[in-house]
């Protein structure tokens, strides 16, 4: 039987728990701000919230760390960059999507990126697992009955989940293939300030309004979805994704979707149909 690091999963087990409650966050923070000014501030302030940080622990590291690092600067700032894009069109979509559904079912809609992500392995020259495909049809079956049953059409809120879905794959992967050894906490504040400048321009596009009120009313969201969500999680991620395959992690984050839902019903008082609950278990 193959061991994976206790570390690795116990890290990405605590940002999908983060990440689920999240969901919340950001379906309240909406109440007050646009997605696509949440988006943007709550991933500037992750960002912010990371320099003290580094700060710190940069005083702890030797001198041989120090000028590993100075090596692999352009590895890091290229790295953060795709990961940021990545990131930053997921996170847009998610926050978009969320307007139409529920928590809950954002959060397993979301998830899809768990069969996702060994198909574009398969672009990558990576072989997946003999259940992936099987995996992949009873997914589809089950976003059929949780997006589909009972609608003529779909939700315009689930297109937009999909690609979110699918832009999420595409970071995993990313950091998979980028992160290597490189420093998670100085991954994640370029990630998250690259979001930000991404989500900027969207605000003007879609002529959100933005003020200081709206800002303040939504305050703990905003704290919460940018130290936690966005600070604290996707370091987690970035960190707990090494030693271990894509696929694999994905398994672990995909749990976000069950702790998205728990908080969807607990503090918001959402529910589902049977479909929809069906369809959730499909997934």
């Amino acid at each position: 039987m193959k061991h994976f690091p206790a570390k690795n999963l116990c890290l990405l087990l605590l940002a999908s728990m983060i990440w689920g409650t999240g969901f919340v966050a950001q379906a309240v923070g909406m109440d007050h701000l646009g997605p696509f000014a949440f988006n943007a501030i709550r991933s500037f302030v992750g960002g912010v919230a990371l320099i003290p940080v580094l700060l710190f622990f940069g005083r702890f590291k030797s001198a041989e760390r120090k000028a590993e690092e100075r090596a692999n600067r352009k590895t890091l700032l290229i790295g953060g960059l795709c990961c940021g894009l990545a990131l930053g069109v997921a996170s847009c979509l998610q926050q978009v999507g969320m307007q139409y559904t529920t928590v809950g079912k954002a959060g397993f809609i979301t998830a899809m990126y768990i069969v996702l992500v060994p198909v574009l392995g398969l672009f990558l020259g990576k072989k997946p697992p003999k259940t992936t495909f099987f995996s992949v049809a009873l997914a589809v079956a089950g976003l059929y009955l949780l997006s589909c049953m009972g609608v003529s059409q779909i939700n315009k809120g689930d297109l937009y989940l999909m690609g979110c879905a699918l832009a999420f794959s595409v970071q995993i992967t990313c950091i998979d293939r980028l992160a290597g050894n490189l420093d998670g906490l100085r991954m994640n504040c370029i990630q998250a300030l690259v979001v930000t400048v991404l989500s900027l321009p969207f605000i003007l596009l879609t002529k959100e309004s933005v003020s200081s009120s709206a800002i303040a009313s939504c305050w703990f969201p905003l704290v919460f979805s940018g130290v936690l969500s966005m600070g604290v999680a996707y370091t987690l991620q970035i960190v707990g994704q090494k030693d271990l395959e894509p696929t694999t992690a994905s398994l672990i984050m995909s749990l976000e979707s069950a702790f998205a839902a728990l908080g969807g019903w607990l503090i918001l008082h959402q529910t589902m149909t049977v479909w929809e609950l069906l369809g959730c278990g499909l997934l």
